[in-house]
């Protein structure tokens, strides 16, 4: 009977692997013939596109490359806007503490930008812009301290985490931040304004898989994403011993631009998140602005900032 069910086994993964295979080579085909029909700009637009699925590293699929090439030129998940944010690690505006319970001092550093409160001694949100880097950058070792900000008034230090069963968590990421922009704006990740306390199994499971899909992944999918995190409070606040608050759950808003339109997804992690699914977290900015207190993109238009802020897409990018 063991036998049997092995040679059962064996071939559904066999018939599964030449479904695979076809759907691709279908793709392939479809995708080249409408490959042929499109204008030089967009063709170089594809083949970038391409390239980056060629590279392993970045975990692209096929039908990534296919559902990105749909969306930006026949899909309707944009909205149109006149903002160009360049090269500012914060698109929008910075986030306005419309109802947050204190006050919010804005630090900028070389690659990321934080608002920071000190009564709670967490950021409020970070932001942060991440972009395709060609080649095969090479990235610093992570650096093994954390050094307190004095810029901040709450001085927090690295030891007012130790033994506190909780991790250090970047809001702006180590290696996202070191891929893009090098070392030095790396080493300004491991200031103490820049992080808050996260449960291991976060920290080192779904929020770490999301910084590496931005790093990788959605980088060589939309050329740049612009991205602010940061922390909530729910509740009665809990403190480490050291003082500091413990956050209960984690926020993300990721912002795509593409030929002067627009789109956002934005997601909540609980500090007990683990395997959930990304389509599983998503909720809309509006629900971040609510839990935060927070105004995000207020230098955009009312009508766009609205049509964005309200939306929460079909399933993640």
């Amino acid at each position: 009977m063991a036998k049997k069910k092995s040679s059962k086994s064996h071939s559904f993964r066999w018939w599964k692997a030449k479904l695979f295979l076809a759907a691709n080579l279908l793709l392939l085909l479809v995708g080249g013939g409408w490959y042929a029909l499109q204008p030089p700009e967009r063709k170089a637009e594809v083949r970038t596109l391409l390239a980056n699925y060629a590279e392993r590293d970045r975990k692209i699929s096929l039908f990534e490359v296919a559902r990105d090439i749909y969306t930006l030129y026949y899909g309707n998940t944009f909205v149109a806007c006149d903002y160009a944010a360049g090269e500012n690690p914060v698109f929008g505006g910075a986030p306005i503490p419309r109802d947050y319970p204190a006050s919010v001092r804005v630090l900028y550093n070389r690659a990321y930008v934080v608002g920071y409160c000190d009564a709670r001694k967490n950021p409020a949100w970070v932001a942060y812009r991440l972009v395709d880097v060609k080649g095969d950058p090479t990235v610093a070792e992570r650096p093994d301290q954390f050094d307190t900000d004095t810029r901040t008034v709450a001085r927090v230090e690295s030891k007012d985490y130790t033994g506190s069963g909780y991790d250090r968590g970047h809001m702006a990421p180590n290696y996202g931040i070191a891929r893009c922009f090098g070392t030095e704006a790396q080493v300004e990740t491991f200031l103490m304004s820049n992080i808050t306390p996260q449960k291991h199994e976060l920290n080192a499971g779904p929020w770490k898989d999301l910084e590496l899909r931005e790093a990788l992944n959605y980088t060589g999918r939309f050329h740049e994403v612009w991205v602010i995190a940061g922390p909530l409070f729910h509740g009665p606040e809990e403190h480490m011993r050291s003082g500091v608050p413990i956050p209960t759950a984690f926020y993300k808003i990721e912002v795509d631009e593409h030929e002067g339109r627009l789109r956002v997804q934005a997601f909540i992690m609980s500090q007990d998140t683990t395997g959930t699914s990304l389509d599983a977290m998503m909720t809309s900015v509006d629900e971040i602005e609510r839990l935060s207190g927070l105004d995000f993109f207020p230098d955009l238009d009312d009508t766009v900032e609205n049509a964005l802020e309200a939306a929460v897409p079909s399933r993640s990018w």
